[in-house]
């Protein structure tokens, strides 16, 4: 099915959460400078470390990958996440968005590793790359609808072929 991500240590912050921990994934719309990606995860930090649902801190982390994606996770067999404490971290992503000047919520967008790198473009132009032949079956696509740790760690990073993306292209 999909492929397990090879960077061993690349979820490292992550390590001590439960492979059941609740995960969202934002993806940019344009991938973040060195400098901006430094400075969400330090944004990142601070708001983890005071995240709360219903007075009890969550045991919570985020981190920038691949100067694209933002991700937060939650180990919600310490205290669950509830609506109230994921507005505030809906909040917190649409505070990011203002200040970087991206879109993080626009899910008619697609990441996948190219010969040049991380590239992102619209649903309408992955599929004319596919059909083109630009981007093959075998492209590595991500998975932005994992949800937990373990999907996060075995299913983000997928060939095409084995993803719901393949849709996209029949």
């Amino acid at each position: 099915m999909g492929q397990e991500v090879t960077e061993k240590n690349i979820f490292s912050i992550f390590n001590d959460f439960n492979h059941a921990s609740k995960v969202w994934i934002y993806q940019s719309d344009r991938l973040f400078s060195d400098n901006e990606a430094s400075e969400i995860r330090s944004a990142l930090d601070t708001f983890t470390n005071q995240w709360a649902a219903h007075g009890s801190q969550l045991k919570a982390a985020g981190d920038v990958f691949y100067n694209c994606f933002i991700v937060l996770m939650v180990d919600e067999s310490q205290a669950g996440a509830s609506g109230c404490s994921i507005d505030s971290s809906v909040h917190f992503i649409k505070e990011v968005e203002a200040k970087y000047k991206v879109d993080l919520f626009n899910r008619l967008n697609v990441a996948y590793r190219s010969e040049e790198g991380l590239k992102i473009v619209s649903k309408v132009k992955f599929k004319q790359l596919t059909e083109s032949g630009e981007v093959d079956h075998d492209a590595v696509v991500f998975n932005n609808l994992v949800s937990t740790k373990e999907k996060l760690e075995k299913e983000w990073e997928v060939k095409l072929k084995d993803s719901w993306h393949s849709k996209l292209i029949k």
